[in-house]
């Protein structure tokens, strides 16, 4: 019998399609394996050699080399066509009956590896490190500025994800507003602290390890799990273990657990289901909220299996065509090569 499972922290309901609820393996019929790539492509603008392609960086980890031209491992620039643009001040004003405002932010890529051919699941522990380091250094920088209320790093990996180049690279966008879902998710973490006394997303975790059957891996400092309210297939969080509200207070020795963790449940997607297209997301609090008590920041995966129809759209609650617990118990016992 169908399923209808609610989300503990954001109260959004899922629809649990049991009836024709697909296996894990399922997922695995018709998929080829995943293309090989060359190692350096002259055209690409995030090749090592193509510095010139790209606008001046705004962080690095180098091997001593100078800025902007190779020898770097990780490298951040600006977006060459952004959504938003750094020069001016946010400002809002009246269009007859619609506020608008002028599109003042930041819009910056991450270029995670030299290597043109390798996806972020391949790279090694010290590359996805480094990759980690330069997430958290370019949070704090544009979270640092006021006018950015909220700082989102996400990734966009595959043609269904969206990505339009295929070197691997995620992405950072600082917006002078916060967006209604990321409000929504505030809102009812706050509400959860004031009835409670409690962190909605530390409870969750709490159960999630006591209950144990969602959990995919964990370390020292960051639990890997499918939600319970799961709204795509394999669809994965990492938290971290102890609470931290925003993205930029997780302290240098968690650095090293956050990439094995990242790694590896991106390794048992790539392995486990064939290199699937996916979308993820750091989840942080908004400028504004830092140290809150009732927010808790985490990373969401969201594999690109199937597609979002009417439903969906019509509704905004997901069809999950597959059971969490079922997902989890394959990713967990998926193994991976060792480096």
């Amino acid at each position: 019998m169908p399923e209808l499972r609610q989300d503990y922290a954001t109260k959004e309901w899922v629809i649990i399609a049991t009836e024709r609820a697909k296996r894990p393996h399922d997922f695995l019929k018709g998929r080829p394996e995943p293309t090989p790539l060359p190692s350096y492509d002259p055209k690409c603008p995030f090749c090592p050699g193509n510095e010139y392609m790209t606008p001046p960086e705004t962080f690095a980890i180098r091997d001593g080399t100078l800025p902007d031209a190779s020898g770097w491992l990780v490298r951040v620039v600006p977006n060459k066509f952004p959504a938003l643009i750094p020069n001016g001040r946010p400002r809002r004003s009246r269009s007859g009956l619609y506020l608008r405002m002028e599109g003042i932010g930041h819009h910056e890529v991450v270029i995670e590896s030299p290597e043109h051919d390798k996806t972020l699941a391949l790279l090694s522990q010290s590359q996805v490190e480094g990759v980690a380091k330069a997430y958290r250094s370019r949070y704090q920088a544009l979270n640092a500025n006021p006018a950015n209320e909220l700082v989102l790093i996400f990734r966009n990996q595959g043609e269904k994800a969206g990505t339009s180049l295929i070197h691997p690279h995620s992405q950072i966008v600082a917006t002078p507003i916060v967006p209604v879902p990321i409000r929504r998710v505030l809102y009812e973490a706050e509400r959860h602290y004031d009835a409670m006394g409690r962190c909605v997303f530390c409870d969750i975790l709490e159960h999630e390890l006591d209950c144990g059957e969602r959990i995919v891996c964990e370390n020292q400092h960051f639990v890997a799990f499918v939600p319970y309210a799961a709204r795509v297939p394999f669809e994965v969080h990492i938290l971290p273990r102890y609470h931290q509200a925003s993205f930029g207070e997780f302290p240098d020795e968690q650095i090293s657990d956050f990439a094995a963790i990242l790694k590896l449940v991106l390794c048992k997607l790539y392995f486990g289901l064939k290199n699937p297209d996916y979308n993820f997301a750091i989840i942080t609090a908004p400028h504004y909220s830092q140290g809150d008590p009732h927010f808790h920041w985490h990373l969401k995966i969201l594999p690109r299996l199937t597609t979002t129809a009417g439903f969906e759209i019509g509704s905004g609650m997901y069809i999950n065509v597959s059971l969490p617990e079922e997902n989890a118990k394959f990713l967990r016992e998926c193994e991976v090569p060792q480096e």
